[in-house]
């Protein structure tokens, strides 16, 4: 199936930055992107689609999600992380079974879905659910388990967790044609003991997996670890082996100057996730020091339940008006670079290279912007309007590998009214309301 997109704005990346083709065509032929001109391509083509009005820019790559915890979207409101985590998160997991999981994961990915995301990295237990739900409805995912140790006795070979994420990797990885893929997940210094955390470094090695951790969240964390190792949580990490893989570090919003170094020298990426971080009183991440250095910065949303929604397009917002503020520097982190951390990026992170951006070739992950609100007028900086200025509202059509998943307020491959009617019914088991 071949389809043109005509009459449209469009966002494309090159190497010094992105370019926007006015009024423009685009043209997808399968999964990917095959035509990108001013002219009509003089090839035929199956569906031609009028945007006129409308911006095509490259979908959205959420680095850091806990898909199923919008079940607990306002939990905990007003407390800071580990209370929030051990006092109000730990007991209601407690109680999720599978069908609760696949019912958060469900209504996750409506939100993402409809706020122009593609693909999305996610730890969280009951990973299977989440997987079949992501080969049903289109959208890519990097998907793990996260490993645990709260026994500083537990060793890997006896550790359940670790044997889960095995058999999860050899159940699932590279599944619905490379949209699934598996990585390793260490949950975080604090949840584990360097035998396990060394163990699962080693079969990920083994395996030539990836690996996704939380890394120095908050400043407890990072005491602590000093206090038990004598080192940070990166340097705790780095010794066991962690880094040797291609990593995913989220937060690391109280790194030091030397833990820059050492993620730049590993080429470990960050997942800078400004709503969570601030919400939960967690502190900011030192991103323009990080980008300078060279670290690859990626952009996610976390949790709902630290969150709140999973708007990628409000974390672009945030991502550059946080930074701006704090550093009483309008240019410090400027819109392209922020629209790059949610994108081309986000793909690197994920291991993604044939995505991340409009270019011929790649896969066809598009997401379309509606212009007509008043909001978004005039748009005289395309870059800009989508950092500055779009709201979910404004997405009007998603689509992944060359395959629309939403569009114009409607879910082609996921059935609205049935996801919604089971997380509500999920929530007054976990709940009673």
């Amino acid at each position: 199936m071949k389809t043109l997109f005509k009459n449209c704005d469009i966002v494309t990346t090159t190497d010094s930055g992105f370019e926007v083709i006015r009024n423009g065509f685009c043209g997808v032929d399968g999964a990917y992107i095959c035509y990108l001109g001013t002219d009509m391509p003089a090839e035929k083509y199956d569906i031609i689609k009028d945007m006129t009005g409308r911006v095509l820019y490259p979908g959205l790559i959420n680095a850091h999600n806990h898909a199923a915890m919008t079940l607990l979207r306002g939990v905990g409101t007003d407390l800071p992380l580990q209370r929030w985590l051990f006092d109000s998160v730990f007991p209601v997991e407690g109680r999720m079974t599978a069908a609760d999981i696949r019912a958060g994961t469900a209504l996750a990915l409506l939100e993402m879905l409809a706020c122009g995301t593609t693909s999305f990295s996610d730890m969280y237990f009951f990973p299977w659910e989440a997987a079949e739900l992501v080969a049903e409805c289109g959208i890519k995912a990097n998907l793990c388990y996260p490993v645990q140790a709260f026994d500083p006795t537990d060793t890997y070979e006896k550790n359940e967790s670790a044997r889960k994420l095995e058999r999860f990797y050899y159940d699932w990885h590279n599944a619905a044609d490379g949209r699934i893929r598996v990585e390793g997940c260490l949950h975080a210094e604090y949840t584990c003991n360097p035998d396990v955390a060394a163990g699962t470094a080693a079969w990920c090695r083994r395996n030539g997996a990836r690996m996704h951790i939380h890394l120095s969240e908050t400043r407890s964390e990072h005491d602590g670890c000093m206090e038990k190792y004598g080192k940070t949580p990166a340097a705790w990490m780095n010794d066991l082996g962690v880094f040797d893989v291609p990593c995913a570090a989220a937060h690391c919003v109280w790194v030091t100057e030397a833990d820059r170094a050492l993620l730049r020298q590993k080429g470990v990426s960050v997942v800078h996730n400004p709503t969570s971080n601030m919400k939960l009183g967690s502190g900011f991440a030192p991103v323009p020091a990080l980008l300078a250095e060279g670290v690859n910065v990626a952009l996610g949303t976390d949790g709902a339940a630290s969150n709140n929604n999973l708007n990628m397009l409000e974390e672009l917002h945030l991502a550059a008006i946080l930074h701006n503020g704090y550093h009483h520097d309008a240019a410090i982190l400027p819109a392209g670079q922020v629209l790059d951390m949610a994108t081309v990026n986000g793909a690197r992170l994920q291991g993604r290279d044939d995505t991340g951006a409009i270019q011929a070739g790649k896969r066809a992950d598009i997401m379309a912007i509606d212009l007509s609100a008043p909001h978004l007028c005039p748009h005289l900086d395309t870059a800009g309007l989508a950092v500055y200025s779009a709201q979910a509202a404004d997405v009007c059509m998603t689509m992944v590998d060359g395959r629309v998943l939403y569009e114009n307020g409607e879910y082609l491959t996921l059935d609205k009214e049935r996801v919604l009617y089971e997380a509500r019914a999920a929530a007054k088991r976990l709940y009673g309301a």
